[in-house]
């Protein structure tokens, strides 16, 4: 396999790929910051991407000029569409062994929640300490890497594109604002920025980040505002214990 060396602006994302991966994208820059490249982008002969769109908007994120790149040459279209395909479906049919992950997380020193370990963290020691309590700690915003900018906590580019073409449509005005306003539910936030953004803020900013449920402090008033629901057995579970304080 033959790696080079390109200029960033050379790799051009693959315009339909199906794969929403803006969640993976802070975990992967922070991988590249500590670890560096150790598996390069995969690009056709055209240099869009096939594989490796993720680390493609993380190493933008870390405003690299050049990236690695391996030219797969010997795909015909078919089978560079469907690699695009597999590679991402392949990731999603593996799973944790929980047992040999805590092991694991447990001999290494250096904080591994920059690199996502956060959540099956704090899953593995709230199931330990009571597996049948309704009952949930605050979750804790805490600084882990640099504060992010505004524009990466939110995608805008399927907004822009409804409200253009609202605005070329041959429509009553009164339809077209109408219509922006439901294009607003297309933005995509991306959380794990926000969540960064709000460590860094000050406790003004917070607090509206907080009003807007952008993050969630309190799970009883995110549940009874609506911004959490609890479905069936769950939903019977916590009201049973309800119950039993009163």
């Amino acid at each position: 396999m033959k790696i080079e060396n390109w200029d960033i602006d050379k790799v051009k994302p693959y315009k339909n790929n199906p794969r929403n991966n803006d969640g993976a994208v802070e975990a992967t820059a922070n991988s590249i910051r500590e670890f560096g490249w150790q598996q390069p982008i995969v690009v056709d002969t055209d240099g869009i991407v096939i594989v490796g769109h993720t680390r493609l908007k993380a190493a933008k994120k870390l405003k690299l000029d050049q990236v690695p790149v391996t030219v797969a040459e010997d795909l015909t279209d078919e089978q560079v569409k469907a690699y695009r395909l597999a590679d991402n479906k392949t990731g999603e049919l593996a799973e944790w062994e929980e047992n040999l992950l805590q092991q694991e997380l447990a001999g290494i020193s250096m904080d591994m929640i920059p690199f996502g370990f956060y959540a099956e963290a704090a899953a593995e020691e709230a199931v330990e300490d009571d597996p049948y309590t309704m009952k949930v700690d605050v979750p804790q915003y805490q600084i882990t890497s640099a504060e992010p900018d505004l524009d990466m906590l939110v995608d805008e580019n399927k907004v822009e594109e409804l409200m253009a073409d609202i605005d070329e449509a041959a429509v009553p005005e009164d339809i077209k604002d109408f219509l922006k306003i439901a294009a607003t539910r297309h933005y995509k936030f991306n959380y794990s920025n926000v969540a960064e953004y709000y460590a860094h803020a000050d406790k003004d900013v917070q607090k509206l980040f907080e009003d807007s449920a952008l993050v969630i402090i309190d799970y009883n008033n995110a549940i009874r505002d609506g911004y959490v629901k609890l479905h069936g057995e769950l939903a019977d579970m916590r009201a049973g214990e309800e119950d039993e304080e009163e």
